[in-house]
């Protein structure tokens, strides 16, 4: 990373480069390929659970052992799917969003995607993050 004293402002033309490169499309796709079903699936977990509790209270309050029923256990659920999905979401990133992110971040320092670089069309100069 380029030490705060040595940057310079990116022209709106760099910004408009990096988000029309091939390696901003990927990297936007491929987070929207894990955060949209995640999304979907977590809110359908949740939603049923809310509707359960509200139109299944019988159920809900099924008693697994002692004062424990399985309506507290499905709510203690949605805090540990929670936590597992955000666990999932950074090994996710760490391995498919990041090296992207972290490319086109130093391409922008560099100031590779400015107007009549080598940089700012076709694919990346260093060509690797963008195929992992």
């Amino acid at each position: 990373m380029t030490p705060p004293e040595e940057r310079r402002l990116l022209t709106p033309e760099e910004y408009a480069q990096a988000q029309a490169s091939p390696e901003f499309v990927e990297l936007k796709r491929r987070f929207r390929r894990f955060a949209f079903p995640m999304t979907v699936a977590f809110l359908a977990w949740y939603l049923l659970y809310v509707l359960m509790s509200t139109y299944a209270p019988d159920f809900m309050a099924t008693p697994v052992f002692g004062n424990v029923n399985l309506g507290i256990l499905l709510g203690l659920g949605q805090f540990v799917s929670t936590f597992v999905i955000t666990h999932v979401y950074v090994a996710h990133a760490n391995k498919r969003t990041d090296p992207i992110s972290d490319e086109m971040r130093e391409r922008l320092e560099h100031h590779e995607y400015a107007p009549g670089t080598r940089g700012s069309s076709g694919p990346s100069v260093t060509g690797g993050a963008s195929r992992a």
